[in-house]
């Protein structure tokens, strides 16, 4: 069988994608990768070696002023699926769903504007998105098949746009080997853009002054706008998979004190990694981690400084959290993944629904 899988380069379904494409191989499913978004940076060459991959920097649906350019990588993508006669075509984004492809074509919702909004700016959308939501809305409901990576994501989708017929929750997966536990450190580490209301890394600075341990930020630390203000995180800027991997490694406690997380692929890695975890207490994350990690209101920095403090005081209970969220991760594998899909398109080969 093989599979065209249409992704993006800016964010977390960059890596779900490589790890399913190298997944589904074992298992009989050929996919080759066609990514937008944006140029491929060094690194993310490095990690997609060996993989047929097919690149644009068409813009994504929720950018903006996006739309001819969205027309234009749908007619980039309706050529590939003529020259490469693919048997099942797996979009993550919306848009395209309503292109006439000649396969079966799944969408995958891992994130949208409107959800986002709502739980980051506490309201509805407004009027300004409302062509996102009508593209939206028709690329998921002519889709033969939905998927999400939690049921909270997918119960969300529904809400917005509309019951599919045949939809499918399957968590992503990574590599455990990626991400092995080192010698811990007296190390608070959190992943993220400092400015991304969503992953409310805000919350962490306004705890960092009241913690006993340093805390260390991975990402983009400039605003779009271009400035950066003075923080107490020690801030790394961005590093590579490898470097990420070293520090995940290093700390104790990974904090992730997020608005909005649809999966959470960084806490994945922190906690394949041995990281004890503190998490926003939002539907998706308790669904993913259960009593696997502790859980704060995202708005409420007293109570992150709290649980980071009580988590670095106490040495049998960080020890303890970081072994239930280990042995929690490694039921997240690409491999388990990767079956889910499979199933799923040969289900939406078939015209079955899911099981």
């Amino acid at each position: 069988m093989k599979v065209l899988i249409a992704a993006d380069s800016v964010g977390g379904v960059w890596t779900y994608a490589l790890e399913l494409v190298r997944a589904l191989e074992p298992l009989g499913a050929g996919a080759v990768l066609a990514v937008m978004g944006a140029p491929l940076t060094p690194d993310q060459r490095r990690q997609a070696a060996g993989i047929e991959l097919y690149e644009s920097a068409f813009k994504l649906e929720w950018m903006e002023d996006p739309w001819e350019e969205v027309a234009r990588a749908g007619a980039w993508l309706l050529d590939l699926e003529a020259r490469l006669r693919p048997a099942i075509v797996h979009l993550n984004g919306y848009a395209h769903g309503a292109l006439p492809w000649r396969a079966p074509a799944l969408v995958v919702g891992h994130s949208c504007v409107l959800s986002w909004w709502r739980a980051v700016k506490g309201c509805e959308a407004p009027a300004s998105w409302d062509r996102y939501r009508r593209e939206v809305a028709a690329g998921w409901g002519a889709a033969s098949a939905t998927a999400a990576p939690t049921r909270a994501m997918m119960e969300s989708l529904t809400r917005d746009y509309g019951a599919q017929a045949r939809a499918a929750v399957i968590p992503n997966g990574r590599v455990a080997e990626r991400f092995t536990p080192g010698a811990k450190q007296p190390l608070i580490f959190a992943a993220g853009r400092l400015w991304d209301e969503a992953k409310n890394l805000s919350a962490l600075e306004a705890a960092a002054p009241r913690l006993p341990w340093p805390v260390a930020v991975a990402g983009d630390s400039r605003h779009p706008d271009g400035g950066v203000r003075p923080s107490p995180l020690r801030l790394l800027g961005r590093l590579s998979e490898t470097e990420v991997a070293r520090l995940f490694a290093r700390a104790a406690i990974y904090a992730l004190p997020a608005r909005y997380e649809p999966f959470g692929l960084s806490a994945l890695e922190a906690a394949l990694a041995g990281c004890a975890l503190v998490l926003g207490g939002i539907p998706s994350l308790r669904e993913v981690w259960g009593d696997a990690a502790c859980y704060v209101p995202p708005d409420d920095p007293e109570a992150l400084a709290r649980a980071l403090t009580g988590l670095a005081a106490d040495e049998s209970l960080r020890t303890r959290m970081a072994a239930r969220a280990r042995r929690r991760a490694l039921h997240y594998s690409p491999e388990r993944m990767a079956r889910g899909y499979l199933a799923l398109y040969r289900a939406m080969l078939a015209g079955a629904p899911v099981v």
